[in-house]
């Protein structure tokens, strides 16, 4: 049986948003299958203990995902300070709910930049050492790129951006030696999801669900089928495995969605927006109001 903390060993891995919960779960097994991991994220406090608390040589940058010079400029510190990345995991992302009608604008377009545009950000500053490496590229997706839920909407929205552009990046470096995959993932119990659990509009759209996608899994969990996924180069990744099995019926969960909707979303607008949720997305709107602008952390 081939020993799992070889494959990876000695390698240089950059995980977006790994200050908390999933991010942090993935970045601690990298780390346990001897990678070099490169943290990046908003709450630079946290990701300094957490990788100074990594059994390999990591580092953490505090950076907004968003903006295109300073992930520029901090790729190319991860390339000198850490040497050649071949591991890059997309994981950044936030969320709200709420009725689109009453969102705030402001929050609404946030999960979008942070989750989508993030994203191909990530990607754009990372791509050109993945070439010289072939590396492999990971995005998080989730359940909500599969099938839209409602007073998710900017989620959602992003979730499937973020689907939409893997699939057309994978295409496009087929040829060069890169391989680029997407983990579609279900509710994982971190600091976002236990917030969520406090707003009765959270509560309606997983009672919307079916009783299997209610179910919640360990991000430590997640981390595992996550990094193996990585070291097998896989073009997707499901968690739980179940998941995998909603690609057949895409195509009638909008209108079975809208069904369900109409008999049991009667009175959606009596529901109050989340506002942008977790532990992090605080820590990063307080991070941002002391530069005058708008921003939130990973999950």
């Amino acid at each position: 049986m081939t020993d799992r903390r070889r494959l990876l060993s000695g390698r240089t891995a950059v995980v977006t948003g790994g200050a908390r919960g999933l991010g942090k779960a993935i970045a601690e097994e990298l780390a346990a299958r001897g990678v070099n991991v490169a943290l990046f994220g908003l709450e630079g406090d946290a990701l300094a203990r957490i990788a100074t608390g990594l059994p390999t040589a990591s580092r953490s940058w505090a950076v907004d995902i968003t903006d295109d010079d300073a992930m520029a400029h901090a790729a190319r510190d991860v390339q000198r300070l850490m040497g050649p990345v071949s591991i890059v995991v997309a994981n950044a992302g936030v969320a709200e709910a709420g009725p689109f009608l009453d969102s705030d604008p402001d929050s609404w377009r946030r999960v979008i930049e942070i989750n989508l545009i993030g994203s191909a950000v990530t990607a754009r500053s990372f791509l050109p050492y993945l070439l010289d490496t072939r590396g492999h590229y990971l995005q998080i997706a989730s359940i909500a790129s599969i099938g839209a839920v409602p007073m998710m909407s900017a989620y959602c929205a992003s979730k499937a951006g973020v689907e939409s552009f893997t699939h057309s990046l994978r295409a496009e470096m087929a040829h060069s030696g890169v391989t680029v995959g997407i983990a579609y993932l279900n509710w994982i119990d971190t600091d976002m999801i236990r917030d969520a659990d406090r707003y009765p509009v959270m509560s309606k759209v997983r009672s919307l669900m079916p009783r299997p996608a209610r179910a919640i899994s360990s991000a430590e969990h997640m981390a595992r089928r996550v990094v193996t996924s990585v070291e097998r180069r896989a073009s997707s990744v499901y968690v739980p495995g179940w998941l995998r099995s909603s690609q057949s019926v895409r195509g009638v969960l909008p209108g079975a969605i809208t069904q369900l909707s109409r008999r049991k979303l009667r009175d959606g607008s009596r529901y109050a927006a989340t506002g942008l949720l977790g532990a992090g997305g605080r820590a990063a709107h307080r991070a941002t109001d002391r530069e005058g602008g708008s921003t939130a952390d990973p999950h």
